[in-house]
């Protein structure tokens, strides 16, 4: 009987501190995102000159384990994850003026995060869109560091609010005229549309079906669909 409640005891305790961890995680992020995110953009010089903020938030978060059975908070986690060590790389290779100068920025350098050592498009890859297939938002939530991304926002993903935030970011970013162009009669998509076409069609016939469903104003369906070029330029706040 004593074994028994020794084991409960320490089952809830982890949960409890597992739980605390994560709390203490998003609010942390919350307050980074807030102090070094403006207008859309990145204040990297500012962390480098007050990099202890960064690291903390980095090291409460590098043990954290968040189940997949916690769809929100899961989410909600690794959206947060993959837009900090996005930042992280920056401020490790700063002054750059693309992440594309360092080789092997998304896909080859290793980050210690969420219990897993893993790459930065591993984290879109195979935690987000392969877990969640039918979720095609994460596109405008996840922020690369270039110009061409859509914006970062100044707060982090909550598991209360990341439906709302995800669906606001996708309706600010498909509305607005410097993401979708139009030239014509034809509607100008970011690259991410033409890389990543399939997750857009998954559950529609055209792009600009998936397009209009973000809209204020929705386009023709017959509209020619063309690509302009991605903008991999430093999201630096300057």
């Amino acid at each position: 009987m004593k074994v028994k409640l020794v084991i409960l005891f320490f089952s809830a305790f982890v949960q409890y501190g597992a739980a605390q961890s994560t709390e203490l995680f998003f609010a942390k992020a919350n307050t980074f995102f807030a102090t070094y995110v403006k207008d859309g953009l990145v204040d990297y010089q500012s962390i480098i000159a007050k990099p202890k903020a960064l690291n903390e938030l980095l090291a409460v978060g590098q043990d954290i384990s968040v189940s997949q059975d916690k769809e929100r908070e899961f989410q909600a986690f690794w959206i947060n994850a993959y837009n900090l060590l996005v930042i992280k790389g920056v401020v490790d290779a700063y002054p750059i003026s693309s992440p594309l100068d360092q080789a092997g920025f998304f896909d080859k350098a290793l980050r210690n995060f969420g219990g897993k050592q893993l790459t930065i498009n591993d984290i879109e890859n195979k935690l987000l869109r392969a877990n969640y297939p039918d979720e095609a938002r994460f596109h405008f939530v996840l922020v690369c560091a270039g110009l061409g991304c859509p914006p970062i926002i100044n707060q982090a993903y909550l598991p209360k609010s990341i439906d709302d935030q995800m669906q606001k970011q996708t309706e600010v970013a498909l509305n607005n005229p410097n993401f979708v162009r139009v030239q014509e009669n034809k509607v100008l998509l970011s690259q991410i549309f033409e890389w990543y076409k399939n997750d857009f069609l998954r559950n529609n016939s055209n792009l600009i079906e998936f397009v209009n469903q973000f809209r204020e104003e929705p386009f023709d369906v017959g509209l020619e669909v063309s690509y302009y070029k991605y903008d991999w330029s430093l999201n630096d706040y300057k």
